[in-house]
């Protein structure tokens, strides 16, 4: 909307320039509201609300009316972080009367924001914001955890400027991207970024996809064990001889681990 604001605006369209992102951490929220100032051309200003919550509440309000004056005195995006901090519902028995008249003075200065500026949000916890915050806002968008494919696309990101068998074998790449599911792209990007370290310090090219696996293994397995991780690495599809020599299990033990696969 704000790349076709000239459009809008001659055919008699005004539409406040609002977005909330919401879902779970990690996601990419943060991702999008740089990539949309880069864009537009407009600077980006952040405000994480979780940071300007005051013991007093008053001080609170008064932060607030700061942030807002600032954004609308300058062409901008104001980006709200960690919204749910403020936006919560007024409904809510565990709030005080002070808070909620705080949720009053954010919809007031939402609403009083001029129509050519923009106004992104990000939460992860849509289901506190109250009802009116929701009104506020034009589009609202659920960043979910990314699919298979996506996350092919990221293996090549994620591992630049090394290599691996993930960016030569397409079925290595779409058996670890199965693996992968249920990661946020954070995850992933922290699993990488272990394995490069990891390059660096032994000095090798190639990203061994054995440390990408226990990178996988350690955020997603609550209960670890050593059986598990046999398990883990059978399901990515690795031969029984190809766990012996990564894990230096016994080829005897790694078969009993497995014959107990439920």
């Amino acid at each position: 909307m704000v790349i076709h604001r000239g459009d809008l605006e001659l055919a008699g369209v005004n539409i406040k320039k609002t977005l909330l992102l919401y879902g779970r951490p990690g996601c990419g929220k943060t991702s999008i509201a740089h990539y949309i100032s880069e864009q537009t051309g407009l600077p980006l200003v952040v405000a994480r609300l979780d940071g300007i919550v005051s013991s007093l509440l008053g001080s609170t309000a008064k932060n607030i009316r700061k942030i807002f004056d600032y954004a609308s005195s300058i062409p901008c995006i104001l980006f709200l972080d960690e919204f749910d901090a403020i936006a919560k519902a007024r409904d809510d028995q565990h709030e005080l009367g002070e808070l909620k008249r705080v949720i009053n003075s954010l919809l007031q200065n939402i609403d009083a924001m001029p129509s050519d500026h923009v106004l992104i949000a990000a939460t992860n916890h849509a289901e506190l914001l109250d009802n009116a915050i929701w009104r506020r806002f034009v589009q609202t968008v659920e960043i979910g955890l990314p699919e298979q494919t996506e996350i092919e696309e990221m293996i090549d990101i994620f591992s630049e400027p090394f290599t691996s068998e993930l960016t030569t074998d397409p079925s290595r790449r779409k058996a670890f991207a199965k693996v992968a599911e249920g990661l946020s792209p954070s995850d992933l990007k922290t699993v990488f970024d272990r394995a490069k370290v990891k390059c660096v310090l032994s000095k090798e090219k190639c990203i061994q996809i054995e440390t990408l696996l226990s990178g996988i293994y350690d955020l997603k397995e609550k209960e670890k064990s050593e059986q598990n991780y046999v398990r883990f690495l059978s399901d990515y599809g690795l031969s029984q001889i190809t766990i012996n020599k990564i894990t230096g299990i016994g080829l005897r033990k790694v078969k009993a681990y497995l014959s107990f696969k439920k």
